[in-house]
């Protein structure tokens, strides 16, 4: 009896300053009275009316910007995006609350959004697109090396072949699922040493895909790279 009461509880999170400031930035968006192109006040200014030192306020908009809800113009100051305000929802932590088999479906979605981007990515990549992918996936590289978690850096490779895929709602759509799963494999610290430098190899094979235009190629590393993640899912989630 006691051990399945025990069960029922959560742990309590304990909001961050830079979760306080992205909740409020959201909370404004929701509201319309942050629109986009709507410039916000600057680090300073912010700073000082939310008592809070300026590191926070630059760490919480650079997360905003890293998931596409705010960008930084040069000589113009930090202004709200409007692609990223339909995946707002996604970046809060536990804002979806799901439960396990939801989670599990999450999960079954990203596989399909991501074998799509990828497929159409092989297709309509650019030269600088190849560059971005490129770039990501050694930022990925050199985060592994160094044996830190490379959680962020994993979403931005799979960020920039979505962005190549020429697909705004794809990119939406992954912004969307993606940030929960990734909290997800935080709290659990799925990514080990070992499994990052095995993410890398997959994520090299599918650059190399996407680079020679082998569309089949592309489509099936993807759903390889991410089948570890789906069952890792239904083993640890649902059972």
């Amino acid at each position: 009896m006691g051990n399945s009461v025990i069960n029922n509880f959560r742990e309590i999170q304990i909001e961050t300053p830079v979760d306080m400031i992205i909740r409020q930035i959201r909370e404004l968006i929701s509201s319309g009275q942050l629109n986009a192109g709507d410039k916000l006040p600057s680090e300073r200014q912010l700073s000082e009316k939310l008592g809070v030192g300026r590191t926070y306020v630059r760490d919480a908009i650079k997360k905003l910007e890293f998931y596409g809800i705010l960008k930084t113009l040069p000589q113009s100051g930090t202004v709200v995006a409007g692609l990223g305000i339909t995946a707002l929802e996604g970046l809060i932590t536990g804002i979806l609350k799901l439960e396990k088999r939801d989670f599990v479906s999450l999960v079954e979605t990203r596989v399909v959004i991501e074998a799509e981007a990828t497929r159409l990515a092989s297709l309509r990549r650019s030269e600088q697109d190849i560059e971005n992918i490129e770039q990501a996936l050694e930022v990925f590289h050199e985060k592994v090396k160094l044996g830190d978690p490379a959680v962020e850096e994993d979403l931005l490779f799979h960020l920039k072949i979505a962005e190549a895929s020429k697909n705004s709602v794809i990119k939406s759509l992954l912004l969307i699922v993606t940030p929960e799963i990734m909290q997800l494999y935080k709290e659990l610290k799925v990514c080990s040493d070992g499994v990052s430098m095995k993410s890398y190899n997959e994520h090299q094979q599918i650059f190399d895909f996407i680079k020679n235009k082998d569309e089949k190629g592309a489509t099936a590393s993807m759903r390889k790279h991410l089948s570890g993640v789906l069952e890792f899912s239904q083993n640890h989630l649902i059972n």
